[in-house]
Parts: C-alpha cells; sequence; structure tokens
C-alpha cells in the first residue's frame, strides 16, 4: 500500500431514501440545524442551477493535478458527489467539458470541487451540478499521487466518504452520514414553522408584538440594554 496514492474502494453509504429525502429542503435552513457550523465557505459557489443531493465520493489531490479524480469517475456509484480537495487553488482546472459528459454518462450526482473548472458554457448547460471556487482555462497535470475515499476539506468543512451533501444556490451543506436521520426531522420541521411563519407575515396575520417579543427579549438575554437617550 503506497500512503498518499491509494483508492479506498468500499466505504459505508447511508440508505439511498435517506438521501433523498433531504431533496427539496433548503441548504440554509439544514445549516440552521446544525448550528451553522457545517456550510462550506471559502467561495465554494454554485456555477450552474441544478440542485445537488447526493453521497460524497471522496477525493485528494495535488493542486493542480487530476489524475484520481479522473479515475474516481470509474468507481462511483450513480448519484454520487465527487467531492474533490484540490487544496484550494485555482490555478488549474481540476474538472472541465471532457469530464463532465463522462460523468453524466456515469450517472454522477455532481462535482464539488475545492479548486477550480474550465469549460465553463459546457457545465452551464450541463445536467449535473457543479459547485467550485473559480474558474480558469488552464488544464491540469494527470501525474498523480492522490487519494480516493478518505477525509477530504472543502469550503472549511471536512467531508467523509458517505456524507450526505445538499446545495443550492445559496452554497453546499455537508450532513454527517451518522446524524442524517436526526437531522432531517429537525430540518423538516424547523422549515414547517418557517414557513408558516412567512406566510403569515405574507399575509399581515404576523404581529409586531409576536417579533418583538422574539428578538428584543434574545437581545436582552444576550446582554443588550436600551438607553433612553445618548447624553
Amino acid at each position: 500500500m503506497s500512503v498518499g496514492f491509494r483508492a479506498f474502494l468500499q466505504f459505508d453509504r447511508p440508505d439511498p431514501k435517506l438521501t433523498e429525502a433531504f431533496r427539496g429542503i433548503p441548504s440554509s435552513n439544514i445549516g440552521d440545524c446544525v448550528k451553522k457550523m457545517n456550510c462550506m465557505f471559502g467561495g465554494i459557489r454554485a456555477f450552474n442551477h441544478h440542485p445537488l443531493v447526493g453521497t460524497a465520493f471522496t477525493v485528494k489531490v495535488p493542486s493542480g493535478d487530476n489524475l484520481v479524480a479522473q479515475a474516481a469517475l470509474d468507481y462511483t456509484q450513480p448519484g454520487d458527489i465527487l467531492v474533490i480537495d484540490g487544496a484550494g487553488s485555482t490555478d488549474r482546472a481540476l474538472v472541465g467539458g471532457m469530464m463532465l459528459a463522462y460523468a453524466q454518462m456515469r450517472g454522477l450526482g455532481g462535482f464539488v470541487i475545492n479548486g477550480a473548472i474550465r469549460d465553463l458554457d459546457e457545465i452551464r448547460s450541463g445536467r449535473i451540478p457543479v459547485f467550485a471556487k473559480g474558474v480558469t482555462p488552464q488544464g491540469p497535470y494527470r501525474e498523480g499521487p492522490g487519494e480516493m475515499n478518505v477525509p477530504v476539506v472543502c469550503g472549511g468543512q471536512v467531508v467523509m466518504p458517505g456524507d450526505i451533501l445538499v446545495g443550492d444556490e445559496d452554497g453546499v451543506v455537508v450532513i454527517p452520514r451518522l446524524d442524517a436521520a436526526e437531522l432531517l426531522a429537525a430540518t423538516k420541521q424547523n422549515m414547517e414553522q418557517e414557513q408558516l411563519t412567512a406566510a403569515r407575515m405574507k399575509q399581515g396575520t404576523y404581529s409586531e408584538q409576536e417579533h418583538r417579543q422574539a428578538f428584543t427579549d434574545l437581545f436582552l438575554r444576550q446582554g443588550g440594554s436600551f438607553i433612553a437617550a445618548r447624553t
């Protein structure tokens, strides 16, 4: 076994029905239910308008080299999200039009890339979601090393193989596999409550008193104070 240049092909996956149950739930809603702790940042954003839901198949590569990411496509399962940790470098693209075409043929669920892409027109018109840090015309090296299905970091968050990823125009949130069932119940409850409150606001039946009770009370509990006048 060559540490740093190896592929782990077996890992624990969540129930596909559990993964699919997160479809349609906003990433922001899930982010609230994990105490704002699992949302990717650092510039990871959507490059087309397809929602992302799937199981993470992780790849760790050196900056600017996509050999192992290319090889990984042959070992993913339909619906998997290929999460590529390219050390955050945007000097060379790790995914482009040719790779996208093969991923679509293989039924991949999408890409999340801690690095850059190219062939933006093809990615925008493609059938699967692509999230990344940036765009460059410069292509990658294909020399290695790299690893498949090891812990990676993408957008400041650790992603384990088998985690569930949800992404939309707001960004990507990581759902640890072992916490997924608990989070699904919490997010559904949270979303229903938010939708009910938003509907009441639009109907004009949500009172100023309710808003003050919620946020003025929080302001005071957190140590805030009201002062009659500034002298």
